[in-house]
């Protein structure tokens, strides 16, 4: 990669990032304003759930939905930060049971978080919901039928407490939002070239080549088994193997041996 390419990517990339801290800010207003009115009784408050009741609160909502739900979502994120994986099977439960039953189910993710979440199947695209890939999503978010808005309290996590928003105002300007990703996001069904591996997946594609067991590679990679059996998965899916042995042979004709 020349020089020049490099700082257009780079240019590319802060200026994503910049605004993608604008919408965020933007947001943080709307809540903020819709307060205010709540207050004066001019629009409906805001409903915070505490972390104990997230789970149950959203599977409730996402019950309730008939025409739409629209989503900004990354487990790739949430894994990071600690969420327990059973939370996130629990959202996978509900994110099919919603892909059967809702018309319009559509889930703005990260080729990352599509990649990690291939064992969990949170981002139900090939259950019938449509998805669009951009490079890191701005906040998460769920939206039910254009009338209430699922957010975590600290736009990151929803395992940390929820907000349920009913202002019609704010609610149509997080639709927007949702739009104006959805537009410029890639279809993650579309053929496109071979990406490098991950760098947190390299420790995991050379234990499998040297035969290592489970035990001892989680060991040496510092990870729980649970964690790198799952990471195994994602290095399958990643290149699209059946097995270990073939995930080796395709991961040596991509170069990565």
């Amino acid at each position: 990669m020349d020089r020049g390419t490099r700082r257009a990517e780079q240019a590319t990339g802060t200026a994503a990032a910049a605004k993608r801290e604008d919408i965020r800010e933007a947001v943080a207003q709307a809540l903020d304003e819709s307060a205010f009115h709540a207050k004066q009784g001019i629009r409906p408050p805001t409903l915070v759930v505490p972390p104990p009741q997230v789970g149950h609160a959203a599977a409730r909502f996402s019950r309730t939905a008939r025409h739409e739900m629209l989503m900004f979502d990354d487990p790739s994120g949430c894994l990071d930060q600690g969420v327990p994986e059973r939370k996130l099977v629990h959202v996978a439960n509900c994110m099919r049971g919603a892909a059967a039953q809702v018309p319009a189910v559509r889930q703005i993710t990260s080729r990352q978080g599509l990649l990690r979440d291939a064992p969990i199947g949170t981002i139900a695209w090939q259950q019938g919901a449509h998805a669009r890939l951009i490079p890191r999503i701005p906040f998460r978010l769920s939206v039910i039928d254009r009338t209430v808005a699922l957010l975590p309290l600290d736009l990151d996590v929803f395992y940390n407490g929820m907000l349920v928003v009913r202002d019609p105002v704010v609610v149509a300007a997080l639709v927007r939002v949702h739009q104006g990703w959805w537009s410029s996001g890639e279809d993650p069904g579309a053929d496109r070239p071979a990406h490098e591996l991950p760098g947190y997946l390299a420790p995991v594609l050379g234990c499998l080549t040297e035969g290592l067991t489970d035990a001892a590679a989680a060991a040496r990679t510092g990870l729980s088994p649970r964690t790198y059996a799952r990471r195994v998965s994602e290095l399958l899916a990643l290149l699209g193997a059946a097995s270990r042995f073939q995930a080796g042979v395709l991961a040596a004709r991509r170069g990565w041996l």
